[in-house]
């Protein structure tokens, strides 16, 4: 009696995606060490001038703050007041944490990277007070601040901290989202950033010099701050190699 020929056998169903990451991957140190260097000359040569000139400022950033001090009307000055208040206190630092939630996968990747996140943006800080002591630059005149304001002006502490803070989250979400979506909020996360540094020069309460220092400034912190990136994620939290499926990503976990 022969055995009854096997019958067609059922197709397995393909593995179930495991879950990852957006396809962020860090700029090799090369250009992230480019970048930082520009940045870093460039600021150095803003700082030369204000310092060279005693604080006293240029042509055109006399022209910005009378253009400004003219154009103080409303709602212009309270739009303005509304966003430059995000650029200082509470919000950079919430920011800050929710990159660090987005950026981590595991329980504690998500640790570290708040506190990675959150260490940035005061270590960024402190140096831009260091900077404003050290420089004392004035303000402009108090008489045309439609403001609030204090210390010295060089570098702007808005700009320099909106600019950090627009940095650390877009880091977050690059390493959780679609790239599209990472592209997009890249572009509003830039837009806030500049725009709270620009209200520092229509409230008249910053020279531009100020600003375009606390840019650059940050600019160059982030760049650095790239580079630590592997010591900030525990291993499973870093991406998987260029070309590597999900499932042998997961492997390795």
């Amino acid at each position: 009696m022969t055995a009854p020929e096997p019958g067609p056998q059922r197709p397995r169903p393909d593995p179930e995606p495991v879950p990852r990451l957006g396809t962020w991957r860090r700029p090799a140190a090369v250009p992230l060490l480019t970048v930082a260097a520009v940045c870093a000359a460039l600021f150095t040569a803003v700082l030369v001038t204000v310092s060279v000139r005693h604080g006293a400022p240029l042509a055109p950033e006399q022209a910005a703050i009378h253009w400004s001090t003219a154009h103080h009307g409303e709602p212009l000055r309270s739009m303005a007041r509304a966003l430059t208040a995000t650029g200082s206190g509470p919000v950079p630092y919430l920011l800050a944490v929710l990159a660090g939630l987005l950026a981590g996968r595991s329980a504690a990747g998500r640790l570290r990277a708040v506190i990675c996140a959150v260490a940035v943006l005061a270590v960024g800080q402190a140096i831009r007070y260091g900077l404003m002591e050290l420089i004392a630059r004035p303000r402009p005149p108090a008489a045309d601040w439609a403001g609030h304001a204090s210390g010295h002006a060089f570098p702007s502490g808005h700009a320099t901290t909106s600019a950090l803070a627009a940095g650390i989250l877009a880091w977050g979400i690059a390493r959780r989202a679609r790239p599209a979506v990472a592209r997009t909020w890249c572009v509003v996360l830039a837009l806030w950033a500049v725009g709270v540094g620009l209200t520092r020069v229509y409230l008249s309460v910053h020279w531009p010099g100020d600003v375009l220092g606390g840019w650059l400034l940050a600019a160059t912190l982030l760049a650095l701050a790239l580079l630590l990136e592997p010591f900030a994620l525990p291993g499973r939290d870093r991406p998987a190699p260029a070309g590597a499926s999900p499932q042998s990503a997961h492997s390795h976990e």
